[in-house]
């Protein structure tokens, strides 16, 4: 049975910017709740969006169609396509290619806005998770970097007990280690709902967002192409081996585990010492004792820079960590994470360049000899010369 004959029509309150070509905010409401209610947020986030909350649809027999019920976050595969179907033929009239929608769900609607971007992460400009779980066991792609390129923002209480706890940290979990996606995440001390602290963070996320796009336009979203590094001895990075190192989510972003031996790092510190027109000095943007490599005549892009003012275009953090921050072009820095060597910085295409992302420290000689190649990669992209 097809999407049109199982659903009504979209029932859909507006709010905001009436102008078609504005960004456009989706609004997904959760179980119980209505699209005036959480339309309600609408007036504390940014002006000059067009805000739409769509109400959930009712199936053919009474089920509430975001979740299918099979319990919280745990929708029929058949029936929540339907309803992606059903969604998406709404959103292709009211925003064409070229327009950015960015998809805010709250609970249940948080788990239908997690398998829409899922399922076609290229179509959306950002996604809020907020205090919900992404739609695991539906039948949808939760491959390494899917989410290339796609910023997020996430946000949970650690007293929710709507939502079962191992569903919310799968979705925290997989949403800042594995997704691809740079993620701004937020915990409060409380349950179930928005606090205002909350509000405030994803209003600020959401005007950064769409700064962002205006100025610098849209890097490619969702699974990274292969790309081919000048610097990496075949032209392909290898997978990094191992698991994950851990990460701290918040800001400053840190390496925890796995770091980088001493030695190691000034070998590295060297070796990007010595690359043509390469100064040093503290970094301009990172935490006390990291060092910065600068290359004052360089005549890269902005993006190519994690401080376009001074250039500095890559930084060491100090010996307790042992990663480092670099400039990328976006699709390399996708690369890069989807092969193992690291994660996006949270603030990526928001409030920094999309291919800014952490690279772990060098665990051995081998390991050495590639991370050496990716900040390779980054100088000359900094330098003008190639783009990676």
């Amino acid at each position: 049975m097809s999407a049109e004959t199982t659903f009504a029509a979209p029932v859909v309150a507006t709010h905001g910017a009436a102008d078609p070509s504005a960004p456009l905010v989706v609004l997904l409401h959760g179980r119980g709740s209505n699209e005036q209610e959480i339309l309600g947020i609408a007036p504390h986030l940014p002006q000059g969006v067009e805000y739409a909350a769509v109400r959930a649809p009712i199936a053919e027999g009474g089920g509430f169609a975001w979740f299918a019920n099979r319990g919280i976050g745990r929708p029929v595969a058949s029936s929540l396509q339907a309803t992606m179907a059903w969604f998406r033929t709404w959103l292709d009239t009211v925003a064409p290619a070229g327009r950015p929608v960015v998809l805010v769900g709250f609970s249940g609607g948080a788990a239908f806005a997690g398998g829409l971007v899922l399922a076609d992460p290229s179509r959306y400009a950002g996604a809020a998770i907020l205090y919900g779980t992404l739609p695991f066991d539906a039948g949808l792609p939760f491959e390494r970097s899917h989410l290339a390129n796609l910023p997020v923002f996430v946000a949970q209480g650690e007293a929710d007990h709507v939502i079962p706890r191992e569903l919310l940290d799968r979705t925290w979990t997989w949403l800042h280690t594995q997704s691809g996606a740079p993620t701004v995440g937020r915990r409060d001390p409380g349950g179930h709902g928005l606090t205002a602290a909350t509000m405030q963070r994803l209003a600020a996320w959401v005007a950064e967002l769409f700064t962002h796009l205006a100025v610098e336009g849209a890097p490619p979203v969702g699974p990274p192409q292969e790309v081919f590094w000048t610097t990496v001895d075949g032209g392909h990075l290898p997978h990094r081996e191992g698991t994950s190192p851990q990460v701290h989510w918040d800001i400053p972003q840190q390496q925890q585990s796995q770091n980088a031996p001493e030695t190691l790092q000034e070998k590295l510190f060297e070796r990007v010492s010595a690359l043509a027109g390469v100064q040093g000095g503290p970094s301009r943007i990172s935490v006390p004792g990291a060092r910065a490599f600068t290359l004052p005549d360089g005549t890269g892009p902005d993006e190519s820079y994690l401080v376009p003012g001074v250039r500095e275009f890559a930084h060491l953090h100090p010996a307790y960590d042992g990663s480092l921050h670099l400039a990328l072009p976006a699709a390399y820095a996708a690369d890069l994470v989807a092969h193992g060597w690291g994660v996006p910085h949270p603030w990526a295409g928001t409030r920094l360049a999309a291919g800014f992302v952490m690279l772990f420290g060098p665990r051995t000689e081998d390991e050495l000899e590639t991370v050496s190649a990716i900040v390779t990669a980054a100088h000359a992209f900094a330098s003008g010369t190639a783009k990676a």
